[in-house]
């Protein structure tokens, strides 16, 4: 089970690795998509898997941005 702080601390690992994959952006811009992303899930009773589709969701969206 997913706490609140491990998925904090899930979500920042993700903003590191999107600002290392993305190095023309922000690190403000990306970690603004991210939470963009997350709060898509806001309501979602299962939280294991959060991170990673907003990891998914956040990286098409940099693509898009990045070109």
């Amino acid at each position: 089970m997913l706490t609140a702080s491990s998925e904090e601390t899930r979500i920042t690992e993700v903003v590191d690795r999107l600002t290392a994959s993305y190095p023309t952006l922000s690190a403000d811009a990306i970690a603004a998509v991210v939470n963009e992303m997350r709060a898509a899930f806001t309501h979602s009773r299962v939280r294991e898997y959060v991170p990673l589709f907003v990891e998914r969701r956040a990286r098409s969206a940099l693509t898009e941005l990045a070109v």
